[in-house]
């Protein structure tokens, strides 16, 4: 099994940057696929940004160029890294792990909150 352990959501200005951890413990090395999800107020999950297995990047295109997804050396930790920040980017951020043998796991969920 996998645990996520998700941190770095706040309130930003229009316009500013924040980034989101999630800390994996567990089976590390059944990770294959990892990424960012979000939901807002009224609005269904949708994805923000994936590594797949074999290292290739996907982004949403409402985020692209503005968001950058990575995954540190140990594959212990990812990251969101979200700059130009707008108010549309208001949501819960969940991050995702999907492993193999086929498991999906998430993180409890970050508030982003962009606002002036």
């Amino acid at each position: 099994q996998v645990q996520l352990v998700e941190s770095g959501g706040g309130l930003v200005q229009p316009g500013g940057s924040l980034r989101l951890s999630c800390a994996a413990s567990g089976s590390i090395f059944s990770i294959r696929t990892v990424a960012w999800y979000r939901q807002a107020p009224g609005k269904e999950c949708e994805l923000v940004a994936r590594i797949t297995s074999g290292g290739s990047t996907n982004y949403a295109d409402s985020v692209k160029g503005r968001f950058t997804i990575s995954r540190n050396n140990a594959g212990n930790t990812m990251y969101l890294q979200m700059n130009s920040l707008k108010p549309e980017d208001t949501a819960v951020y969940y991050c995702y792990a999907g492993t193999f043998p086929y498991a999906d796991y998430w993180g409890q969920g970050a508030q982003v909150t962009v606002s002036s």
